[in-house]
């Protein structure tokens, strides 16, 4: 009798550890889903006017706003352009011009 207790007992706490909560929302406790890489842009230059800011990314033309490769240019700064990837800012750099020495 006391064995049939005693296995009766185990049974029932590993099936409660299989049950799930029906109020748990999907996923919960689940590990975190891997975020895709993020794309390396190279930004060559910044040109900026009067009424227009540009930058080259990739060697092409964009302007402040335009959407490419599922990105958005936030803002184009003198020395940097700012970016929206997946909801997060990422920031391209001008890399600075290599010093030239002279010999004399």
């Amino acid at each position: 009798m006391r064995l049939l207790l005693i296995t009766l007992l185990a049974l029932a706490s590993s099936n409660a550890a299989a049950l799930q909560d029906p109020t748990r929302p999907d996923g919960f406790g689940a590990s975190p889903q891997v975020q895709m890489a993020q794309k390396e842009f190279m930004l060559a230059s910044i040109f900026i006017g009067n009424d227009r800011r540009v930058a080259v990314i990739d060697g092409v033309v964009r302007r402040e706003g335009q959407t490419f490769e599922g990105v958005r240019i936030r803002r184009i700064h003198q020395d940097r352009v700012e970016l929206v990837d997946q909801g997060r800012v990422r920031v391209l750099r001008l890399e600075p011009l290599p010093q030239v020495r002279s010999s004399q």
